[in-house]
Parts: C-alpha cells; structure tokens; sequence
C-alpha cells in the first residue's frame, strides 16, 4: 500500500540541485546535491542552529532516495561543522560563530517631550495579571462567542458605577457602548452624523490634526470654533475637551460649558467630550464631565489609554437615547472591539478598586512631574510661562511671540524632541497664532527625566527671552543632553 504523506516528517522544502532523478540509486550526483541544499538552507538562515532534522529513515522516504545517500549527506555535514549528532538528540543544525553586533547607530532624538503617552513604566502589572486570572477563571462559555456589539455587560456595570462615582456622568449600562479607544468611538459617530445629516463638526482652533482627519475621511467638515463665540450655522456638532483642553491646557469655564449645552439644546446639535485625562487634575477637586448636564445632548468619551495603557485598546462611549441603536448598528458593522477577555479583565480591576489606586498613584507621580518642570523652569529658564490648569500629562510654555520654531530647531539639536503649539493650529483659525511648546511630562524614564529638563531649560536659554540666539545664554552656556543635575527634578 502506498504511504500517505501525511505520515511523513518534517519537510525541508530541499530542492537538491542534480541533473538526474531524486529517486535514483542514491549516487554522488544526489548526495552531493542534497549537501548542497542542507548546506543552503542553513547558511541562509531558514534553518536555525538547534533545529531538529528528520532522521535518515525519514528524509530519505521524503526525498524518494536510499537511506545510505541521506546518512552519508549528514555524516558529511557533521564532520564539516554544520550539524551535530548526538546519541538520543538526532542530527540538529550546528551552532555557528556570529558576527559581534555593530552599536545600533542612533536614529533619533536622545530625549524626548512630545505629549499622548502615560508612563508605560508604571502599568499595574501584577494586579491585570490578578485581573486576568480571575476573568478567565470566571468567563461564562458565552464570553467566547461574538456577543453583544456594546460590548461585555460586566465592564458596562462596572464602567456605569465607576464614571457615575469620579466623573459626575450619567450612565446607565444600557447606554454605554465599548469601543477600541477613542478614534474607534470617533469613527463611529462620525458615521452615524453624516447618516443624520449633519455636514459640519466644530472644533478647537486648537486640537489634534488625526480627529480632523478622522471627521474629514467620514465626510465631514471641521470648522473651528471660537472661545468667545458659539457655533456658527451649518454645524451639527462639537468635538471638545472640556476637563483638559488638548493641547492648550485650559479648563472649560461654567459659563462656557452652560453656552455650549444651551446652544446643543436649541439648535438640535451635539457635544462630543473627549474626556481623555479627566482623572488627573492637580490644583483642585476634579471638575466633573460635561456630560451631566445634559446626557441627552451630549456624547461621553473615555478610554483607559491615559489611565492606564494606550496598547489595551479600550475605550467607551455614554450615548444618548436618541443616538443609541444607530450607535450599536454602526458599532456592529465595524466588529471593530476590544477582545472579551480584555473587557472582563477591565471589569474585574475596576471591581476590585485596582483601578482606583492605580490611578491615585498615576496621579500623585504626574503632579510631582509637572511641579519638577515648573520648578526646573523658574530656575533655568525664568523667561517661559506655564499655562494652562495644573491637570493631565503635558503641559504648555508659553514663549516670546515669533520664538516657536527657532526653540523647537535649538531642542533638536540638543538631542530633544519637543512640539511646538502651531503644530496642532487649525488652518482655518482666524485668531492670531501663539508661541509655545506642548510639553508631555509623563512618559520620560525617571533615569532620563532630570537630563531631559537640563536639556529643556538649555534649548530656551539658547534662544533667550527674546528670540535671538544667543551665543552666551542667559545662566550659562547652553548644556549638552545629560549634563547636569536640574534642583528638584528627581524621580517622579
């Protein structure tokens, strides 16, 4: 009977290079062609030092040649280096000498400032593994299957309770909706906006250039939108951060937040709350969302990217009555999600109150961050003004006017990166542009960050209070990265 293939080893993919037959009486013409082919394959690379080989049995049923050819090609093999032979081991590929490694040649800045990211080094990971564990232990059969498109019913119970607790929202289960972060969100309801009609969203003159982009792709308009004025005629809605400003730093005022709330009540439009740091708020008791004053006009976002990790993917949306099933059906189109798994993960962390430590001890660490660059400042650079609340993961310098672009070209080549304010500046924006930088204080390794605000404070003073550089900077010459110690910039 004829062997099966599936009963064969390992197959090599040899192609043994000999102008007659594999299946011949095992000549020099086959043995040498299957050196060959083995020497090749390992040579290349695509067999590894320590993979195990078929035995000479094997191969040779593989091949269609005599055993004798395979067990002369190994034993050839062997006595040249390229593979061992063991008693009880088989024949595995050698181990080769490699090379000693060039020093990776440096690509990019040494330091860096640029804001959007946590400290990555400070995720609980011994209490979402404790999470993990008991959501895989207690997963019902049902948690493995596609599910309902809002996503798992434990994290919206939880969710529900907890942004009912620190933020001031009304959600009830029912209308919480989970997503894949923000942009996921965003997406989501950019859709479900055009599909009601709504051709113009209004903005920050100031805000992040991927949401423009994002409304933009889903057919929309950004038109932004004034602090002293409402939204003009022809927007539908309005995209705001009203905890934290991003990037600016500022809070939405009480009048404000009544002006925008009336103008979603008379004109039938829509807020959309980017609550992305709502958590962390340094100088007082934590502002509550915008979105208890009114859930019925306005959309909540939140996500745990700030609070936790951007990588977890996890975000969710309150949604009004009114948005919710056309919210969900867009949400089940896109089967976009986080997995189940990460959801009850979630549930069962924020259940525990891991969720609640993990960010009071966030919080306390960013605040001594963003007190060590003021104090950095007014020691190495008393020229720049920090604006904005004392909130969040970044924070805004404001600079001398025409000075942006020559501090962030004098950062680069101190090794810095640093984003200066107009990055983020609508082109549409009639108001005049300002002279800052964007700062993120939360993402330096705590070894990094006393060199990082040397280098900061180097960069300005480079510049001086004027805009000019200077050759001799005020307080000294400017450092390179790593130099010196900045008073009061120890780990955070």
């Amino acid at each position: 009977m004829t062997e099966s293939w599936a009963t064969f080893g390992a197959d090599l993919h040899l192609e043994l290079g000999t102008g007659g037959q594999a299946g011949g009486a095992g000549g020099r013409g086959v043995r040498a062609g299957l050196v060959a082919a083995l020497r090749e394959a390992v040579r290349s690379g695509r067999l590894a030092a320590g993979t195990r080989l078929p035995s000479s049995r094997q191969l040779a049923a593989d091949l269609g040649v005599a055993r004798n050819t395979v067990a002369d090609a190994y034993a050839e093999l062997v006595a040249a280096g390229w593979l061992t032979a063991r008693q009880g081991s088989g024949t595995r590929v050698a181990a080769r000498p490699v090379p000693p490694a060039r020093p990776p040649e440096r690509t990019g800045p040494a330091y860096s400032l640029v804001p959007g990211s946590p400290d990555l080094a400070g995720f609980p990971r011994a209490a979402w593994l404790a999470a993990a564990r008991r959501a895989l232990t207690e997963a019902p059969h049902e948690a493995f299957g596609y599910g309902d498109p809002r996503g798992r019913n434990e994290l919206r119970v939880v969710l529900a309770e907890y942004l009912a607790r620190a933020r001031g929202v009304y959600a009830d289960p029912g209308r919480v909706v989970t997503c894949a972060g923000f942009v996921h969100g965003l997406q989501l309801l950019g859709r479900v906006l055009l599909d009601r009609g709504v051709r113009a969203v209004g903005v920050d003159p100031y805000t992040l250039d991927i949401h423009r982009d994002l409304l933009a792709g889903a057919g929309l308009t950004t038109v932004p939108v004034e602090p002293s004025e409402l939204p003009g005629e022809g927007v539908g809605a309005v995209l705001l951060t009203p905890a934290h400003q991003f990037p600016t730093g500022s809070a939405l005022s009480a009048e404000r937040r009544a002006e925008l709330v009336g103008w979603a009540r008379e004109s039938g439009g829509w807020l959309l709350e980017d609550d992305y740091d709502g958590e962390f708020r340094y100088d007082r008791q934590l502002v509550g969302a915008l979105q208890g004053l009114d859930p019925e006009r306005v959309v909540y976002f939140g996500t745990a990217s700030k609070s936790l990790a951007p990588g977890l993917r996890i975000g969710w949306l309150v949604v009004p009555a009114a948005l919710l099933d056309e919210v969900v059906g867009a949400k089940g189109l896109s089967d976009w999600t986080s997995s189940a798994l990460e959801q009850l993960t979630l549930a069962q962390f924020m259940a525990s109150g891991a969720y609640d430590r993990h960010v009071r001890a966030m919080r306390l660490r960013y605040r001594r961050r963003r007190d060590q660059l003021c104090a950095a400042l007014a020691e190495g650079a008393p020229h720049v003004r920090v604006s904005g609340v004392a909130a969040g993961l970044h924070a805004v310098l404001e600079l001398p006017p025409g000075t942006e672009r020559s501090v962030v070209a004098a950062a680069a080549g101190l090794g810095l990166r640093v984003e200066g304010l107009s990055r983020y500046r609508h082109p549409d924006s009639v108001r005049p542009p300002r002279s800052a930088l964007v700062v993120g204080y939360a993402s330096p390794p705590d070894s990094a960050w006393s060199p990082t605000l040397s280098t900061l404070c180097a960069a300005l003073r480079a510049t001086g209070p004027h805009g000019r550089r200077n050759s001799s900077p005020p307080g000294g010459a400017a450092q390179p990265p790593g130099a010196g110690r900045v008073r009061g910039a120890g780990p955070g």
